[in-house]
């Protein structure tokens, strides 16, 4: 079955069903392998009851004039006769390989054209000509003369072409990429009906480019390991496979300059054309050289830019030439690179030419590294060349570990794992710190959380006294500071597994490692597990002030101690105190710099946290459109377990959403591997409970949410269960369980109170008006302090719950017009934020408490989600949008995107009409 060719099988249908009352052409671009050849077969096997010709472009043919119109014409030759005398005579002498002189072209067109309506008289005619651009180009003229004639004819001529041909005038359709889900469906085709695991279908889907031979050709020589995920994934399709040999075969055809021109690029990542210029001259050839390869559709020259279309002609066009060429081909590269602009790549090309060891060069390119701004895999393969150069065991096996190191920040964890499966046995101390540490943070990100915790304690004691061993004899501190990273990591693995109580252990060891003048980023490091170990145990006053002091130290560091990871933590202690603002610009601030630095690998865990500070802002799609993109990075960079964070997340903002479909399609996306006690498996029981709560099952909503810990033995997911708590002690109070409710009121009273946030004290405020008696003072006296305290300009989801919340008791102790009042307000701030079924049930409240309601009025801001109305309604009070910016703990990048997104589905194009709109 043809998968994602959909539109194309559709006009050939349509093609065919015209035939017998008029004819047609068609035209099917795409690059080999996407199913060009598929789709004329298709047509083929379609044309039942027609007469049929076929033919291909030859490439050994293409200097051969006519030679393709020959091969497809030879089946009715014996028709010309019905021809006049004059086309006849050309056509014949055309195919005959006489050629046909320019004044007598047009007369040979009409002649085909003729020839096959001829053959057409008795029964509908199919003319097809699959790669017409690798044949002739005589033929391809004639063909798209004739392909522009056939409305009177009862002809249909299909062509396919790789190239972007000028082959106008007929009906054209390029073959895209194939979706995700076409991927998936053509993989489970080729192996056998048992679809692939899901990330290992992201990462074939990835290295295939959507293109589907490539999709085959690595579905191929997958192994069962691989199949089931439990081993990597090929990066790029075998150059032996059925579309690698295709690009071979094109490139093997190409002049020998082209081919000269074209390894210097292959060999040039950078693909620089300054670059390319100087190489080819150099080489004694010149750039245009390559045209025949741009026209062949394997390589794009760009004015900044020379890329491969498909990254594996690289690979074909390296493997091609012989070692002696390569080797040549990177020292003439290297000497066109200035020594200072380009050090690392004039480096990596002087080492890739290099016949054996060499101290001075592997030391040059562990500097040139060093200084790579962009990091990631292109200091990790210099690094890793290094360590092949070094004649000392040492250093190489230093450098092996740094090159890992890069590798796994730009989210390559196989290649990471394989680096560090090249160290020896017995490496120096520091350097087996160093590994098991980056052993530890892959298996905490992408493997078991049990066995991360092992190794990165074992990395925190080895560095220590690594640390030690140097103390007094002028070393460095950064031992040090690694070993308090590991315990920072070493902490995450206890809090995702739900073993919380084995924090205390980590602080211990951290405890032993603080120093007094210890630089500020190692100090907010020991601020941070000494914090958070307090706050699992409960004791708020000693978290408190720990805490705060890594939120500020975060908000302080520059230069090289601004990191990605440095930042998370702080961000993470932030929200552990409820400064979500702060949190949100830490948060944001990681985010950004991983992205400038190409550390790929810290996005999941910033993106986490980012989305954990816009649920408690109250920014609920903001947060969705975070905990989108960390799931993407997360299945691209192998990191199952923060996929599984992400993913339950999102289910819980679809929960609070009412989306019960998407909900639950997240949580099944989880799988059955999460530990029963995880992050994952928690929020995903958090999602359900929302769910329940929604259709009015409080109590099993209650027995949900009260199972996600024991907050008195520290096991389970204590953070999780204190951010579900409101909707724990909603569910019990509908069902007067009273117990439950209040002992984990107790555990958030004692956090919110410790904050100086307002909306954790409204949270608070609710929860025991839901907990006193029904019609009370008491009652009402805590919604309208919880109403108080609720921020005016964020969270505006709680505050309708809130009114909400109130409006039904007022209601329920017979007060139905002070009810009505609170009733409304929930009821337009839920429409206003898309909140359909929670504004469903204020109307019902509203219809109990003695009010006809009809559905909401149509409005603009109907049109809009929660955060671009937000957005809409500062522009309509004149704020700027770098003032918005700043109120919303956006960058000014993201408001100009909503702001034109709002325009665009309000249909207006200035602030004035907006603030028009909305008045």
């Amino acid at each position: 079955m043809l998968r994602g060719r959909t539109e194309e099988r559709a006009a050939i249908r349509r093609l065919l069903g015209d035939l017998p009352t008029g004819g047609g052409a068609l035209l099917l671009q795409g690059e080999p392998g996407s199913g060009r050849s598929a789709l004329v077969d298709y047509a083929h096997r379609h044309a039942e009851g027609y007469a049929v010709l076929a033919g291909t472009g030859l490439p050994e043919e293409a200097d051969l004039p006519y030679a393709g119109l020959q091969r497809l014409l030879d089946p009715v030759l014996d028709r010309a006769p019905a021809l006049p005398e004059h086309q006849r005579r050309v056509l014949l002498r055309a195919v005959a390989g006489a050629g046909c002189p320019a004044h007598r072209r047009l007369a040979l067109s009409l002649a085909v054209l003729g020839l096959l309506a001829a053959a057409a008289r008795e029964t509908p005619l199919l003319c097809t000509m699959d790669d017409v651009d690798r044949g002739d180009q005589p033929t391809a003229d004639v063909l798209a003369f004739v392909a522009r004639r056939l409305h009177r004819s009862r002809v249909a001529v299909l062509l396919t072409t790789a190239a972007d041909v000028p082959l106008g005038g007929m009906a054209r359709h390029r073959l895209r990429p194939l979706d995700d889900r076409d991927s998936v469906a053509l993989l489970t085709d080729r192996l056998g009906g048992r679809p692939p695991a899901p990330p290992v279908a992201a990462a074939l889907g990835a290295a295939a480019g959507g293109n589907p031979q490539a999709l085959l050709d690595l579905a191929g020589v997958l192994t069962p390991g691989q199949c089931r995920g439990e081993e990597p994934v090929p990066e790029t399709p075998p150059p032996d496979g059925r579309l690698g040999r295709a690009y071979r075969a094109r490139v093997d055809r190409l002049p020998a300059d082209t081919r000269r021109v074209l390894l210097l690029a292959a060999l040039d990542e950078d693909g620089e054309p300054a670059t390319l210029v100087r190489a080819a001259r150099a080489a004694g050839t010149a750039v245009e050289a390559l045209a025949p390869a741009e026209l062949a559709g394997l390589v794009r020259v760009e004015p900044r830019r020379v890329t491969f279309p498909q990254p594996l002609v690289r690979t074909v066009v390296r493997a091609a030439a012989p070692l002696a060429e390569r080797r040549a081909a990177h020292l003439l590269l290297a000497g066109v690179l200035d020594g200072t602009r380009h050090r690392l790549r004039r480096a990596g090309h002087l080492a890739a030419a290099a016949p054996g060891p060499d101290p001075a060069l592997a030391a040059e390119l562990e500097q040139a590294a060093a200084e790579y701004a962009r990091g990631g895999a292109v200091a990790a393969a210099a690094l890793h060349r290094a360590a092949e150069l070094s004649d000392d065991p040492v250093r190489a096996a230093a450098r092996l570990v740094a090159a890992a190191r890069y590798a796994w920040s730009a989210g390559r964890a196989h290649r990471a794992r394989l680096l560090l499966g090249e160290l020896p046995p017995a490496a120096e101390v520091a350097v087996a710190g160093r590994a098991d540490l980056l052993r530890g943070e892959l298996e905490l990100r992408t493997g078991r959380p049990g066995l991360a915790l092992t190794t990165l304690l074992s990395a925190a004691d080895t560095l220590a006294a690594a640390d030690r061993a140097c103390t007094g004899t002028g070393g460095a501190d950064g031992d040090r500071a690694l070993a308090l990273g590991a315990l920072v990591r070493a902490g995450e693995a206890v809090c995702f597994a739900g073993d919380q109580y084995r924090y205390a252990e980590v602080a211990r060891r951290a405890e032993l490692l603080r120093r007094p003048d210890d630089p500020p980023a190692t100090e907010l490091l020991s601020a941070y597990v000494a914090g958070t170990a307090a706050t699992l145990r409960g004791d708020h006053e000693q978290a408190g002030p720990a805490l705060r002091r890594a939120v500020v130290l975060g908000g302080q560091l520059t230069g090289a101690a601004s990191t990605p990871a440095a930042l998370t933590c702080a961000a993470a202690a932030g929200l552990l105190v409820a400064v979500d603002g702060a949190a949100h610009r830490l948060a944001e601030r990681a985010v950004e710099l991983a992205r400038e630095r190409g550390e790929v690998s810290a996005l999941p865990r910033a993106l986490e946290l980012r989305a954990a500070a816009e649920y408690w802002l109250g920014r609920h799609d903001a947060a969705t459109d975070s905990s989108r993109e960390g799931l993407r990075i997360a299945r691209d960079t192998g990191q199952e377990n923060w996929a599984g964070v992400h993913l339950g997340m999102l289910a819980v903002l679809a929960a609070v959403r009412a989306d019960r479909d998407t909900a639950l399609r997240r949580i099944r996306e989880i799988g059955e591997d999460a530990g029963a006690h995880s992050r994952p498996r928690a929020l995903a029981q958090w999602a359900l409970a929302v769910l329940d709560l929604v259709d009015n099952r409080p109590a099993a909503a209650a027995a949900r949410l009260a199972g996600l810990a024991c907050p008195g033995t520290g096991r389970g997911q204590v953070l999780v269960l204190v951010m579900a708590t409101p909707y724990l002690v909603e569910a019990a109070a509908a069902v007067a369980d009273r117990p439950v409710a209040g002992a984990a009121l107790a555990v958030f009273d004692r956090w919110a109170s410790s904050t100086a946030s307002p909306s954790r004290r409204a949270l608070s405020a609710r929860c025991h008006g839901l907990l006193a008696p029904r019609g009370s003072a008491e009652a009402e006296r805590e919604f309208r302090t919880a109403l108080r305290l609720h921020p005016t300009d964020a969270d505006a989801f709680e505050r309708a719950r809130t009114e909400l919340l109130l409006g039904r008791e007022l209601r329920r102790s017979r007060r139905p017009r002070a009810a009505r009042e609170h009733l409304h307000a929930a009821r337009e701030a839920f429409t206003l934020l898309g909140a359909a079924s929670w504004a469903q049930q204020a109307t019902t409240e509203l219809r109990a408490a003695g009010e006809s309601v009809g559905p909401p009025e149509e409005s603009a801001a109907r049109l809009l989600t929660g955060q671009q109305l937000r957005i809409a309604q500062l522009v309509a009070e004149g704020a700027t949008n770098r003032e918005i910016a700043a109120r919303m703990f956006l960058s000014t990048r993201t408001v100009d995107h909503h702001l034109r997104n709002i325009f665009h589905r309000l249909n207006i194009r200035s602030r004035t009409e907006l603030a028009r709109a909305l008045s």
